[in-house]
């Protein structure tokens, strides 16, 4: 089974990592370049206990990927999860859709 995570933040990162710990192959896209070339290079830009130990024994075994182009995370994938922000809109506290929809 392949996943396409969209999303490498908090959700996304420990989510993907997850998944491909259960053995599924797992693309996490960000438009983010800097975070994917961090996340390339091994560098975890947030504190999960035991996060970083998960993402790279993943990497190395070729279940966990990260890339900054959607159509290669959704090449061949049998799912797709978003794992993008909906903060609270202030006021009202609606979620804002913005990123879901980019």
């Amino acid at each position: 089974m392949r996943v396409a995570m969209i999303g490498a933040g908090y959700v996304g990162l420990v989510s993907g990592a997850c998944f491909a710990e259960f053995g599924v192959d797992v693309c996490v896209v960000d438009t983010e370049v800097s975070k994917v070339e961090a996340l390339r290079a091994g560098r975890i830009p947030i504190y999960e206990p035991g996060l970083d130990k998960l993402v790279a024994e993943n990497v190395r075994d070729g279940r966990l990927s990260f890339t900054t182009d959607l159509a290669e995370a959704m090449e061949g994938a049998d799912a797709v999860f978003l794992a993008v922000g909906t903060p609270s809109r202030r006021g009202d506290g609606h979620a804002d859709l913005t990123y879901v929809f980019a």
